[in-house]
């Protein structure tokens, strides 16, 4: 006689009910991080930015402590430095952006004469549907009034006005924070670590900042260096092909901060360059010249220069970048889509010297 089955006794199933409780708990602790994260966008953006700023700016602040430079002296002169850089690369393009948007609105009405040769078949596909309407008796259908588009219309000057102190007020919290970060971040780290009595711990949290340190301050700058390579190859492009220089120069800066974002940027780089080409020039050749030729660029920036330079570095799976982009875009918007990467890169960092998280480091390779 076959002996019955056995029956899973009670502590089986107490250990399968902790399990599921614990799953259950990490998905409403994840859920309540993304829910603060959007809630509090306003508090963090600012924070993040900084720390991310801050991040790039310390290996060369060090590098100005251990040339007996005081530590706040070098932040000083790193983050007012970066920011003197900015205000005065704004300054130089501010005028033709203004110029672009004066004038854009005007040239794009003009687009009709150089792709009329496109839209004759769609305008005879209109002729004929219209005649079967009348052959079939239809009623003609009622007239739309539509807004003179040459009329002006007067720019909405205090929302303008009403935004520029916020602004100003979000720029120096940023710069204020990230000299904080940078004078006192270092001292606030290592009293947080002098307080893990674990050796074990307090090694592996020291190893992790100093990766996340050397890894992601690395990766940034190089990119940095490769995309300001590729807006000013593409900026002279776009000067011999006939732009102004001060045109070409904000067309190939703007190329080179979408490169920043991956995939979502070099999409929309060659959009607003389809755009330039069919606004500035009138030849055909001319006319495809400018998205073909960033598409170019970041086809070799992206497949040869970018892999030979900083090899597997960061190496993350395109599908899980795009849908941690989106997600970042979603909550913080800009601001998320340029700190999303580093913040993928740095979860990487962690969960490969984590025992129990290296699963989750494998699974998005």
């Amino acid at each position: 006689m076959n002996p019955e089955p056995e029956q899973a006794g009670p502590e089986v199933v107490a250990s399968e009910a902790p399990r599921d409780a614990v799953g259950a708990v990490h998905l409403l602790a994840v859920l309540a991080f993304f829910g603060v994260c959007w809630a509090a966008a306003d508090l963090l953006i600012p924070v993040m930015l900084a720390m991310f700023f801050a991040l790039i700016a310390n290996p060369m602040v060090t590098r100005l402590h251990k040339w007996w430079i005081p530590r706040w002296l070098g932040a000083l002169a790193v983050v007012f430095g970066g920011l003197a850089a900015g205000i005065f690369l704004a300054s130089l393009l501010v005028g033709p952006a203004s110029d672009w948007i004066v004038k854009a609105p005007t040239e794009l009405r003009q687009l009709a004469p150089k792709l009329r040769h496109l839209t004759r078949q769609v305008e005879q596909a209109n002729k004929a549907a219209e005649s079967i309407v009348k052959a079939a008796g239809a009623s003609t259908p009622a007239t739309v009034v539509v807004a003179d588009p040459d009329k002006p219309h007067a720019p909405n000057l205090w929302a303008l006005i009403s935004s520029t102190p916020r602004m100003l007020a979000f720029v120096v919290v940023v710069v204020l924070l990230c000299f904080s970060f940078l004078v006192y971040g270092e001292g606030l780290q290592r009293q947080a670590i002098a307080q893990t009595s674990d050796l074990k711990r307090k090694a592996l949290t020291i190893d992790i900042l100093r990766t996340i340190e050397s890894e992601v301050s690395t990766y940034v700058l190089t990119v940095c260096a490769i995309n300001t390579t590729l807006g000013l190859v593409l900026a002279t492009a776009l000067w011999w092909l006939g732009l102004d220089f001060s045109d070409a120069l904000l067309w190939g800066m703007l190329a080179a901060l979408l490169n920043f974002v991956p995939y979502v940027g070099p999409l929309s780089g060659v959009i607003a360059l389809a755009l330039v080409g069919v606004v500035a020039f009138d030849q055909p050749g001319k006319i495809i010249a400018p998205p073909l030729l960033y598409l170019s660029l970041h086809v070799l920036e992206s497949q040869v220069v970018t892999p030979a330079v900083l090899g597997r570095r960061m190496s993350v799976s395109p599908l899980v970048v795009l849908l941690w982009l989106m997600l970042w875009g979603w909550l913080w918007g800009i601001a998320g889509l340029l700190l999303a990467v580093p913040m993928l890169t740095s979860c990487k960092i962690v969960a490969e010297r984590v025992e129990r998280w290296q699963g989750w480091a494998k699974a998005i390779e």
